[in-house]
């Protein structure tokens, strides 16, 4: 990176990704990472709500999972959102989106931030509360749990305004690049802002996570009104989960977050922190969104089944489609159609196997009802008479006089 920072500012540096990098990896190797980062996120994070809606649509879903909805998306939105925005950023090496994305690309990024670790203090919380056995735990409705996601992303989005004041799109040279200037008249405000932002967004909430999951840990109490033998270790299964995700996101960005405040409280003193640094804490950062996903899907036996029921579903429905589509249409046939007499089987519906083999029941199915419903009616009172009918009782005359 060749480029001399100006004096008469109070703080300098590149918005939306480091620009003039100079070097072959750098232009070819880093956007191949994060395009690869990006399908990974994009693909697991849409796999996890694809299961969390159908559980939605079948009336399963509980506030757990409407939490895991929320960071879900919020994982794609980075991944799907940001991440591209860095690699074309490394790939031209300066910028060329325009004045809009380069104001708002950090802003973005950073309320996700935000709003992804606010979302997983609040399952926390909500977690907690479910596995906590105290007779005074107040459980929340959806509409509680969607307004505190909707207050999570305002709170995110106003939080993180201050960053778009002093950034814009600078001529250098020949090209354009997407800075952010702090005159000295300002320095004042955003020393505290820089030192406030970080503390608030990502620290109380790790302290937070710390203190309810030990709390849990340390609370073996179960609840009253579920089985111990059963529920007990669901309950510790699904809370491993959360707090490795918990784990993994602090970790993860632990880097951006240092590299972010090291780069605006050491400007001053000219200590500011490497390229390389920089660079491998943002492939970190998105690299957290792709891989909490992968623990959801590996780990977490909601999702799981949840995707199982949705395979199985869609399996069932093309099996359904093709078994009506290739069922015999009388009406089609002319006379036969009219002056045929179908003649159905004498056995009991009952007793018989209608599973497809793609584990499909067709006893419970509407589509399979209208296929036989003359079968059916016919043995339905069948069955719940013990009168022979007429031709049987000659059947059985004949034979004894024969």
């Amino acid at each position: 990176m060749d480029f001399d920072r100006p004096r008469n500012v109070s703080f300098f540096d590149f918005a939306g990704g480091v620009q003039l990098l100079h070097g072959v990896n750098a232009r070819s190797v880093l956007p191949v990472i994060l395009i690869g980062i990006c399908w990974t996120g994009v693909i697991g994070n849409l796999l996890v709500l694809l299961s969390l809606i159908h559980d939605l649509r079948n009336g399963t879903a509980s506030e757990v999972k409407s939490l895991l909805a929320g960071l879900s998306s919020t994982d794609l939105l980075i991944t799907l959102l940001c991440a591209p925005v860095r690699a074309v950023t490394y790939y031209r090496q300066t910028w060329i989106l325009g004045s809009l994305l380069c104001q708002t690309a950090d802003w973005f990024q950073h309320s996700c931030l935000v709003a992804k670790t606010f979302t997983l203090a609040a399952t926390t919380g909500a977690r907690c509360t479910f596995v906590s056995g105290s007779s005074d735990s107040k459980y929340f409705s959806h509409m509680q749990i969607y307004g505190a996601l909707a207050f999570i992303w305002i709170a995110s989005l106003v939080s993180s305004t201050p960053l778009t004041i002093f950034t814009s799109l600078q001529p250098y040279h020949d090209v354009k690049l997407c800075v952010t200037e702090i005159p000295f008249c300002a320095s004042g405000f955003m020393d505290v802002f820089y030192k406030i932002y970080p503390t608030l967004t990502y620290l109380v909430p790790i302290l937070f996570t710390v203190v309810h999951y030990t709390k849990t840990l340390l609370d073996t109490k179960p609840k009253g009104d579920l089985d111990v033998t059963n529920a007990q270790p669901q309950d510790k299964g699904a809370t491993a989960v959360w707090l490795s995700v918990s784990v993994a996101n602090a970790l993860m960005l632990l880097p951006e977050w240092s590299s972010w405040t090291w780069a605006r409280l050491g400007y001053s003193n000219n200590y500011t922190p490497p390229v390389g640094f920089v660079i491998f804490s943002q492939v970190l950062m998105y690299s957290c969104s792709s891989l909490s996903p992968i623990i959801f899907l590996t780990a977490y036996e909601d999702v799981r089944h949840g995707l199982k029921s949705l395979w199985l579903f869609r399996t069932c429905r093309r099996s359904k489609r093709t078994s009506i589509s290739t069922s015999p249409n009388m009406e089609e046939n002319g006379a036969e159609g009219r002056g045929a007499i179908v003649i159905y089987p004498l056995v009991d519906l009952k007793h018989v196997s209608l599973e497809t083999p793609e584990g499909c029941d067709l006893r419970t199915d509407t589509a399979a009802r209208k296929i036989f419903p003359d079968l059916e009616h016919f043995w339905t009172e069948r069955v719940n008479t013990h009168d022979p009918l007429p031709w049987e009782s000659q059947e059985e005359k004949s034979y004894f006089k024969s």
